[in-house]
């Protein structure tokens, strides 16, 4: 994305702050103009003054402040001044403003972003790293707008104005002023152009330092069971180091090269102060005009100074926005049909039709995948891991597009059904157990919020949890957090379980629902599981085989493909694939 059409995306964000945004340019034009024109008024101030203290001296009489005698100009100038820091108040408020909701808006707008984007798009990014441009990317593109934007804005009219002034009281000292400054904008343009490359370096160098830190945060138990915690130490700090190169040279570029043009600016000012001073003693400049030409070097040469700085703020804005907006443009999912096809509550019908499927299109990990399932069937899916069975539900999810081919649930394509119709009918249990940080009561509700308590006890008695939750000091209103560490790996999967039992889907999937759990606890759960799949089409993934012998279908997989399906009596006289693995278990 070009850095111009990053600008003009990043702008037209503010479209709904048309009001604030005009407000601001209000008041900054007001602003400007006071700091235009208030030194040109304290010129007439200051000679005033000066003349008045000059024939008071001559005449010897004491000299004297009245209202009518320099009261009036100092109070209107000190009015002056004050609306000055008003109006940059003002500014500075409703630019904090803008910024603030801009950043919400786009935060809003990846959340909303992350729901529409297919499971490929998290296959392939760390979560550290999406998490950081929700953050700290956005952050600092918060920051600069609120500094260094408006400064910048603020800076090219004060200073335009302020070399108009310059030019009518002096031409050549203001050609001369402009000398030195045309060196500090060069200066400042060779820095502004390695500053975007590197600002957008260290935004990178920061996600994959945030990323590894989540992973191996999340991996902690892992890293000490296997005492690789030097290995992930370093690994850390090589990437905090990364970090700290990358911001090495930001800083430097922020900070290191404005006592540079600083120093050119004071250089000038010596010499400039040394021909007006020549000036005013042979008479050809007021002593309120060489300060007034001094206020307004002030107001040129400093913003001048700080470019650097604010173009390089500026730069790391742009880069954040970038990365921001190149997230908003990542391929999403096919959008769900104009006029969908309904399933209120599926029979369980389920057919997969010649199905291929790829990660990558070219490279297709199943082909020609045919079976079908009638209502109330239990559908065991066994192989290997990496066989594709988890792959499996995905599609029959929709977490996945199929490459070809078609899904049907009563004879009904699930890719002309909205996603939220299609998964209404399903509960899933995964081999990973995910509960949020909120109450028992509300994990196991998730998928029912609208359930009554007595409706969530009696899901979680059949899940064999209710006791255990008793247990607990609040017992179903017992918040949980920290991924629920007050639970073990086994419980944890027990609350999931819960959730599914009171959703009561039509077709359920469990993905080793159980394989966190011990023998006595499986065998009480598959109890309630049998009762529970009781008129339901169901798909179990086990890699036990002792768990699905009961299965009505049985389907092997094999690098993606079904290579054998049948009941648990048909697959061992066939003398498969099935039969090894099940005779391997029971050796």
């Amino acid at each position: 994305m070009k850095q111009q059409n990053t600008v003009l995306r990043l702008f037209g964000q503010l479209h709904e702050q048309r009001v604030r945004l005009t407000f601001i340019g209000i008041s900054i034009i007001i602003y400007v103009s006071l700091a235009i024109w208030t030194p040109m008024y304290s010129a007439i101030v200051v000679d005033h003054l000066w003349q008045s203290i000059k024939a008071g001296w001559e005449s010897g009489t004491a000299f004297h402040i009245t209202w009518d005698n320099m009261g009036r100009d100092l109070v209107q100038l000190t009015i002056q001044y004050f609306c000055m820091w008003l109006f940059y108040f003002l500014q500075s408020y409703l630019m904090a403003n803008v910024a603030d909701t801009l950043v919400m808006n786009l935060r809003r707008q990846v959340a909303e972003k992350l729901n529409r984007l297919p499971l490929s798009f998290f296959d392939q990014n760390k979560a550290g790293e999406i998490l950081s441009r929700l953050t700290s990317d956005l952050d600092k593109m918060s920051e600069v707008m609120q500094t260094g934007l408006l400064k910048m804005v603020v800076a090219v009219g004060t200073v335009i104005g302020s070399i108009c002034v310059m030019l009518y009281y002096s031409i050549p000292l203001t050609l001369l002023f402009l000398v030195f400054m045309a060196i500090s904008v060069t200066i400042t343009r060779i820095v502004a152009g390695k500053s975007l490359r590197y600002a957008g370096n260290r935004l990178e160098t920061i996600s994959k330092l945030t990323g590894l830190v989540e992973e191996y945060y999340n991996g902690r138990n892992v890293i000490k069971a296997y005492n690789h915690e030097a290995e992930s130490l370093e690994q850390v700090i090589a990437a905090a180091e990364n970090a700290r190169k990358a911001n090495q040279k930001v800083d430097f570029m922020s900070n290191c090269v404005n006592p540079l043009i600083r120093l050119l600016s004071r250089i000038a000012h010596v010499v400039i102060a040394l021909i007006t001073g020549h000036a005013l003693l042979n008479g050809t400049m007021t002593v309120g005009v060489v300060q007034a030409f001094f206020q307004y070097i002030n107001q040129t040469s400093e913003p001048l100074t700080e470019a650097s700085y604010m173009i390089n703020s500026l730069q790391a804005a742009l880069a954040a926005a970038k990365r921001t907006f190149k997230l908003l443009d990542e391929p999403e999912e096919i959008s769900d049909p104009v006029q969908p096809v309904t399933l209120e509550r599926a029979k369980g019908s389920i057919a997969f039709e010649n199905i291929s499927f790829g990660y990558n299109p070219e490279h297709l990990l199943m082909k020609n995948i045919n079976f079908t399932a009638v209502p109330g069937q239990k559908i065991a899916v066994v192989g290997s891991t990496g066989a594709g069975k988890t792959t499996l539900v995905n599609l029959l999810m929709r977490f996945y597009e199929i490459n070809g081919g078609k899904i049907t649930i009563d004879g009904l394509n699930t890719a002309e059904m909205t996603r939220s119709g299609l998964r209404k009918n399903f509960g899933m249990v995964l081999q990973d157990s995910w509960l949020f940080s909120g109450t028992i009561a509300e994990n196991i509700a998730y998928g029912r919020p609208d359930a009554s308590r007595e409706e969530v006890i009696e899901a979680a008695k059949a899940a064999k949890v209710d006791y255990l939750i008793r247990t607990m000091p609040q017992g179903y209103d017992t918040v949980l957090t920290n991924e629920a560490s007050n639970f073990s790996a086994g419980q944890r999967q027990l609350l999931t379980i819960a959730r599914v039992f009171l959703c009561n889907p039509p077709i359920l999937i469990l993905d080793e629902a159980t394989s966190s759990v011990d023998t006595r606890t499986e065998a009480e759960i598959g109890k309630a599981m049998q009762q529970l799949m009781k008129g339901r089409t169901s798909f179990v993934i086990a890699h036990r085989l002792s768990t699905i012998r009961d299965a009505d279908i049985i389907l092997f997989m094999e690098q993606g493909n079904i290579i054998e399906q049948g009941n648990h009596k048909e697959l061992l006289a066939k003398g498969g694939a099935y039969a090894t693995l099940y005779y391997s278990q029971f050796e």
